[in-house]
């Protein structure tokens, strides 16, 4: 796999990398982000302790009605779920999406809008309109800024961008809870500290560093498996607590799950998701990001993380139940 670097000095990537297969978590030196087996056992100790889940975006609640309700369930660890209705919020509020959506913001569960910024490409205007209707339709708590830019130039629009899409999901929130309308689901309080709505951008590799700044958590893998377990990460991801990144990975065999997660928590990641499911969607979409860029590219040539839907994030993995139960309590307790 490519170094993930980005242009501009934007990210130096240091030698640290994922444990090497067969190798325990143990025998790596700590790295100051305390990072070493919690003591005790328990499905919550070893390589998976306090790593939640991040799900991607499952298809649309009619043709993955199993997969929605499986979120639902209680005790299973999750971050934050992203919403998508039509490639956006769509024109008029979906039916199967509200109720899919009510339910998860109703059992305190965030869930984020998905809106496309098409690496910087798309009017203000039209970030803004979209997500008003995901807040208002959807309830959501905050936003998946797909397609993000990754290099130092976009960082003004994105942090405009980032601002204004914060308030949109607080304003909402407050005249949800003025009108009785019920609460919104939240999740955990924002890792990065920032007022308003929850923002995770969406990259799928190392951005420059000043993105940091901008969101709740930035998404600095996206990609397969073979790639994943050789990857690097960026020097300036040290300076910051797990909770602020996410990696996800298609293509994990039930065999090396352990080791998946060894690696997401030598890299520093907080939230992950890992399915056995192969990618195979739209071009660019769950791709390693090639060195130049730092994220992963589409069709188009705009980077980004989720940049359409692949099958290997719209439907459950294959081992949910043991993924479920080795991060959080298990599906059964």
């Amino acid at each position: 796999m490519p170094h993930l670097t980005t242009g501009g000095g934007a990210a130096r990537c240091t030698g640290r990398r994922g444990p090497e297969p067969g190798r325990g978590l143990a025998e790596f030196p700590g790295d100051g982000r305390g990072w070493e087996p919690r003591p005790g056992g328990g499905a919550a100790n070893g390589p998976w302790g306090r790593l939640r889940i991040g799900v991607p975006g499952y298809a649309h609640p009619l043709l993955a009605p199993a997969e929605w309700a499986e979120l639902t369930r209680p005790g299973t660890p999750l971050e934050w779920v992203v919403l998508t209705v039509a490639n956006g919020p769509g024109d008029r509020p979906d039916p199967h999406c509200l109720a899919a959506a009510g339910k998860l913001v109703n059992a305190g569960v965030r869930v984020l809008g998905r809106v496309d910024l098409a690496g910087g490409a798309r009017p203000f205007g039209e970030l803004v309109a979209d997500a008003d209707r995901y807040a208002q339709w959807y309830r959501v708590g905050g936003f998946l800024l797909d397609r993000c830019p990754a290099d130092r130039a976009g960082l003004a629009a994105v942090r405009r961008a980032a601002a204004a899409l914060r308030t949109v999901a607080e304003n909402a929130g407050v005249r949800a809870a003025a009108s009785g309308c019920g609460r919104r689901g939240t999740g955990s309080p924002g890792a990065a500290g920032l007022p308003g709505g929850y923002v995770v951008l969406g990259h799928g590799g190392h951005p420059h560093p000043g993105y940091a700044e901008l969101a709740d958590q930035l998404i600095t893998f996206s990609g397969a498996w073979a790639d994943y377990r050789w990857s690097q990460v960026a020097e300036w991801t040290a300076g910051h607590p797990p909770e602020r990144f996410a990696h996800f990975v298609h293509g994990v065999p039930r065999t090396h799950l352990e080791e998946a997660a060894r690696i997401a928590r030598w890299q520093g990641a907080g939230t992950v998701f890992f399915t056995d499911r192969p990618g195979g969607g739209p071009a660019g979409f769950g791709t390693t990001p090639p060195a130049a860029a730092g994220a992963s590219r589409t069709a188009d040539g705009v980077s980004g993380a989720l940049g359409g839907h692949s099958a290997a994030f719209e439907s459950l993995p294959g081992y949910w139940d043991e993924f479920v139960s080795r991060i959080g309590p298990g599906v059964s307790e």
